[in-house]
């Protein structure tokens, strides 16, 4: 069964972005990067891995779920950013249509149980909080780019997230030099 795995980068004080939702903040080199560029280029999207030569496979993700928000900080440039994965953008706004992108209302949480049953690689949940904070009960793991940064406010990982707990257990930790880490985490039981 695929996984809804919540693949993210998040400052030391658990922002995703700052209030106004940009994230020039975080890291964009070091060496925490060859790892990106190797375990997750799928999560690149196509046109900078193409730029930067990183094979997409598919390996990884297969599939890719992000907000009406996450998925606006690439247009007008991008409007199919990740079109190497099937891309879902949650929304209630109407939105044109896009080739390989499909806009939809539906129950985020129904959408990745389904989502999950399907054969393929993993799904992507790139964002945002507030989706996160709905996807919460569904996310079978989390990987996280700490940056060496404070924001002090912003979006939460888990913005808006009802208060139900989900503990998960650390599968892998990853420190460079560049400050960043990379954290994998499952979910207990």
């Amino acid at each position: 069964m695929r996984e809804l795995v919540y693949y993210v980068a998040v400052s030391l004080d658990g922002f995703i972005a700052a209030p106004d939702g940009s994230f020039d903040a975080f890291l964009a080199e070091g060496d925490h990067m060859c790892v990106i560029l190797d375990e997750y280029a799928d999560a690149l999207p196509t046109a900078a891995a193409q730029h930067l030569g990183a094979e997409q496979t598919g390996r990884r993700f297969g599939t890719v779920l992000m907000g009406a928000n996450t998925y606006a900080v690439g247009l007008p440039a991008m409007p199919s950013p990740y079109s190497h994965l099937e891309q879902f953008v949650l929304t209630s706004r109407p939105h044109d249509p896009v080739d390989g992108v499909t806009f939809t209302s539906d129950d985020p949480v129904s959408l990745a149980r389904d989502l999950k049953k399907q054969d393929g690689s993993d799904i992507w949940l790139c964002g945002g909080g507030l989706l996160a904070g709905q996807l919460l009960p569904e996310i079978n793991r989390l990987v996280l780019k700490r940056n060496p940064v404070v924001l002090g406010d912003g979006i939460g990982l888990f913005a808006g997230a009802s208060h139900s707990p989900g503990v998960f257990t650390l599968a892998r930790n990853r420190d460079f030099q560049s400050g960043a880490s990379i954290s994998e985490f499952v979910r207990a039981g």
